[in-house]
């Protein structure tokens, strides 16, 4: 028996035969469909399966993602809205451009929608206009970053977002973005099946910081830490070409140090790595400045990256202050860590050169490089095969090299962050050489 937790929810037996085969010229028996028990295991462990052997416990698993046979739209009298909200993020027109091929030339379906800005765009008040999507408009697309749709933050009326649904006639909305965008189309389904409406809700997945749970990665997160490989690699050029040269990166990661981590370990010239889910002490003789002293007095250089979200407990201010999604806002760590490197190593008479680099905003903007370009595809294609097959309130996730479709409650339960016993910071640690705490007993 499946866990509750990871049904996904449908909105009516499928009885439609799919138009997907017309579409494909010498079709042949090796087309193969999703069958509606095909699933994805959560755990691959050979103790888990022999737990479960013992137990006689079903394991957890995913519904497996792709195309169905049978479909619940019909495609000719589907219509069909994309929103993206929240952070830009390398790959958003990417997944636009792939879920407006998918509709119009696999399934026939003509009438699509751009909403403007974000939620914002499903709200009468703000006015903001519609595009009418077709292959022709959304064709060059993905050769910048940003959003081609516009995006906002914060939270709208969700009745008012539904009104509108109705008024526009949609039968299913994307929505691409994070956590908080995903949180707010449950929320939209929700209002949907509270009016019994037959209107589908997928997800797909937008986090640069990689910090959705039950989904290994997501799209922009490469491209994001591959752009802070490059930065990170001139970075350590400015550190080493001066007398006890310090390089101070700043990237993103409020919650997760996942683009810190991977950009060390893609580059192994980093000496530091601060994350937000390890703590460090500024002082004393484990602290972080003891450290990095003793570095530079050794090697005479140092490259250290700060994941956005990390060392807020160092701040003396514990005013909690929150943006427009509810996120609290973060105090400033890369200038924090600036200052009081400059105030210490000067107070000490000690000698140093430090250049602080914060290129998020470069990063968030970039355009997906080719492997995620190849990885927003598939996740909007497969997003698009779920929707069309009557599946709703789901987001499009990937799991042991296959992409699966999970409730958007499961994915939204908690934060993924970095297990520091696993064997990723074990990486870090072995990679940069610092020590496996910074904090004094």
């Amino acid at each position: 028996m499946v866990h509750e937790d990871f049904i996904v929810k449908t909105l009516g037996r499928p009885n439609i035969k799919t138009p997907l085969v017309k579409t494909i010229k010498n079709y042949s028996l090796l087309y193969r469909f999703v069958e509606e028990g095909e699933r994805i295991i959560y755990d691959v462990s050979l103790e888990n399966f022999n737990r479960c052997l013992q137990t006689g416990e079903t394991p957890l698993s995913f519904e497996k993602a792709g195309p169905h046979e049978d479909i619940f739209f019909e495609p000719a009298k589907t219509k069909v809205a994309i929103v993206t909200c929240g952070g830009l993020c390398p790959g958003l027109n990417n997944v636009i451009r792939s879920i407006v091929y998918e509709l119009w030339y696999r399934y026939g379906v003509t009438r699509i929608l751009g909403i403007k800005y974000g939620y914002e765009g499903l709200v009468a008040k703000y006015n903001h206009p519609v595009i009418e999507l077709s292959p022709q408009v959304t064709s060059n697309i993905h050769l910048s970053g940003g959003s081609f749709l516009g995006t906002s933050r914060g939270h709208q009326d969700v009745s008012q977002i539904v009104d509108t649904l109705e008024i526009l006639n949609i039968n299913i909305l994307f929505c691409i973005g994070g956590d908080g965008t995903l949180r707010g189309a449950h929320a939209i389904h929700e209002e949907i099946s509270r009016r019994n409406l037959k209107i589908a809700v997928a997800g797909v997945p937008k986090t640069i910081d990689n910090d959705i749970s039950f989904i290994e990665k997501s799209f922009g997160f490469e491209t994001a830490f591959s752009i802070a490989n490059d930065i990170i690699r001139n970075a350590h050029n400015e550190a080493a070409g001066a007398y006890n040269g310090i390089a101070l990166v700043k990237v993103m990661g409020r919650d997760s140090g996942f683009i810190a981590a991977h950009a060390a370990l893609s580059i192994q010239e980093v000496n530091f790595v601060l994350i937000p889910e390890l703590p460090f002490d500024l002082y004393g003789q484990r602290g972080f400045l003891k450290i990095l002293r003793k570095r530079l007095e050794e090697k005479h250089h140092a490259v250290i990256v700060v994941a956005e979200g990390a060392g807020q407990d160092l701040f003396e201010t514990k005013d909690i202050v929150k943006d427009a999604s509810g996120n609290i806002k973060l105090k400033d760590i890369g200038i924090y860590l600036k200052e009081k490197i400059i105030e210490e190593f000067t107070d000490k008479g000690f000698p140093f050169t430090l250049r602080y680099i914060d290129p998020s905003y470069i990063i968030r903007s970039a355009p997906a490089n080719p492997n995620d370009s190849k990885f927003c595809n598939l996740l909007a294609q497969n997003a698009v095969h779920a929707a069309m097959a009557g599946k709703t309130d789901f987001v499009i996730g990937y799991w042991n090299d296959f992409f699966t479709v999970i409730p958007i409650p499961l994915a939204t339960s908690q934060r993924k962050k970095i297990d520091i016993n696993s064997e990723l910071w074990w990486h870090v640690l072995e990679a940069t050489g610092q020590p496996s705490s910074m904090k004094n007993p």
